[in-house]
């Protein structure tokens, strides 16, 4: 498996290569780069390939995405893949579950309305992982008051 450096380290940045080898951090693979942001992804809430694409900073496609979505099961700990859908809010990987129902059935126990196998209220329960926490929280904040 290739691997690739950790785009939140230091020495991913230009001068990397004047660096001592064992200063660098252990690669790690984009498999774990994926997992460990969707894993954050808050119950009740959806986003996409693409965004998490966007939010490894590593040049991954949402095709690159969905197929480490796809090795998701076999993941420890567990990655919350159910929560992951197309640029659209559709359940495109449904049929990888063990059941073709098991991801709406997933969704829909957190919370979430699916019909016709699309998330129904998508813009409101899309989380974006590349927004910081901040935002997020005074958002939340803020819909309270």
């Amino acid at each position: 498996m290739k691997k690739y450096p950790n785009p939140k380290s230091p020495s991913s940045s230009k001068n990397a290569a004047t660096k001592k080898k064992t200063d660098d951090p252990k690669p790690v693979s984009f498999f774990d780069v994926v997992y460990k942001i969707a894993r954050k992804i808050p119950k009740g809430r959806v986003t996409t390939y693409g965004a998490i694409a966007e939010a490894a900073n590593i040049k991954l496609t949402p095709r690159m995405v969905g197929w480490a979505m796809n090795g998701a099961g076999n993941a420890t700990p567990a990655v919350p893949a159910h929560r992951v859908v197309n640029r659209i809010g559709e359940l495109s990987g449904r049929q990888f579950f063990a059941t073709p129902t098991l991801m709406q059935e997933l969704l829909e126990q957190e919370g979430v309305t699916v019909k016709n196998d699309k998330v129904s209220d998508f813009k409101n329960v899309f989380w974006d992982p590349g927004k910081p926490k901040t935002a997020t929280a005074k958002k939340t904040v803020s819909k309270k008051a």
